[in-house]
């Protein structure tokens, strides 16, 4: 079995909330008036898309260089666990503390901006600089603002970047790199992004209904989410995870699901539980055709059939890169008595049971978790790629 590794401290922003109280408040009581459709991002048309509406912090002058929505995102869900972050920064110095971040548009929505004045005028805008582009400009920015001189990178492995960084932390930690790390994820809404998925075919015409049969694509939303993962256990931790890579194709899952079925019995395995043990487990559910009934037969066969499921994504969109860390932190918040008084995040959807899927147990709103003393939860990131991670968080 793999230790338990702590996860005390959380910060998040989503369309649901701009902190932990909001973001639990709204998902538990299953507010899906986030989803809206806006007219910029597609050329033709309005989108439905999940955005953040709150006012986000300004980043100061001194780090300009990466001033971006997406920097921007992470500065607020920083923000909520400074105190955390510094106490451990006295505790173990700068340099033993690391930074693992997870996105997938970074600061793309800053470039389209910048090259359409480009087009326009022949010249870059003023203040316009690349790192607010490169993937790696998130945990660059992160780490710099807080002071911190440990290993800083990014993973970009699109829906399951922020969800690969908690396991890479973790062996970071194990391996007595460094002691301590900043895990998480940021991704923020863009033109190219909605265009691409568009091309896909893979949009929804209105909010999307992961697992219906009336199920008609994706929406796209933006978020950020960021924990301090400590070596010793805390009340929540990560207990387990599992990855898999099976490359079945580009964009499309495998249909029998073998590398999520491979992804979920090895985070099961290195938490040392059995599939009757988790209490619940937030679906990838993006909402199309071929993810939702991939997962639904992957779900199916390592789960029993009474196990709660749903997607939040019915609420939030799809964060791409950020998906994996927001929705561990669902979990987190799930687990934590002071935020969710033990009910579970709903599944929203117009009820028609795809009878191509297995039947899962969706959870209905105001359902209530079960009162084990202890508890485990399992979440769920499939990408492009048939790049899967499976996360296990628990007491």
């Amino acid at each position: 079995m793999a230790r338990a590794f702590g996860l005390p401290a959380l910060g998040i922003v989503t369309p649901l909330g701009d902190d932990k109280t909001s973001t639990a408040n709204s998902f538990l009581n299953s507010d899906n008036k986030n989803i809206i459709p806006r007219n910029d991002l597609l050329p033709d048309r309005d989108v439905h898309v999940g955005a953040v509406k709150t006012q986000l912090p300004d980043i100061a002058a001194e780090f300009t260089e990466f001033d971006c929505r997406n920097n921007q995102l992470m500065l607020a869900a920083l923000q909520q666990i400074k105190k955390e972050i510094e106490e451990q920064v006295t505790l173990l110095g700068p340099d033993r503390i690391a930074v693992v971040m997870g996105t997938s548009t970074s600061g793309i929505a800053n470039t389209e901006v910048a090259f359409e004045h480009y087009l326009q005028s022949g010249e870059w805008p003023k203040g316009f600089n690349y790192k607010q582009h490169e993937a790696g400009g998130l945990a660059e920015f992160t780490a710099r603002i807080l002071g911190l001189s440990g290993p800083a990178y990014t993973i970009a492995t699109a829906c399951s970047s922020s969800a690969k960084v908690f396991a890479s932390a973790r062996r970071l930690i194990a391996n007595n790199v460094c002691d301590a790390a900043i895990v998480g994820g940021a991704d923020s809404l863009c033109q190219i992004t909605l265009n691409g998925f568009d091309s896909l075919e893979a949009l929804s015409a209105a909010q999307c209904m992961p697992f219906s049969a009336h199920r008609d694509g994706i929406n796209i939303g933006e978020g950020a989410a960021v924990f301090l993962m400590t070596r010793d256990p805390s009340a929540i931790n990560l207990l387990g995870v599992g990855e898999t890579s099976d490359g079945f194709h580009i964009s499309a899952p495998d249909p029998c699901g073998e590398g999520a079925i491979a992804a979920m019995k090895q985070a099961l395995a290195d938490a040392s539980l059995r599939p009757e043990e988790i209490a619940y487990i937030n679906l990838h559910g993006t909402g199309t055709v071929l993810n939702d009934g991939m997962e639904g037969k992957a779900v199916s066969l390592v789960f029993p059939s009474d196990v709660p499921c749903s997607s939040t994504k019915a609420m939030t969109g799809h964060m791409l890169g950020a998906a994996g860390a927001t929705e561990a932190a669902f979990l987190w918040l799930s687990l934590n008595p002071a935020f969710s008084p033990g009910r579970l995040p709903p599944h929203l959807w117009d009820g028609a049971q795809d009878p191509e899927i297995p039947a899962l147990n969706l959870v209905e709103p105001g359902a209530e978790l079960r009162s084990d003393s202890k508890l485990a939860m399992l979440s769920n990131s499939f990408a492009f790629g048939g790049n899967n991670a499976s996360l296990i968080l628990g007491n």
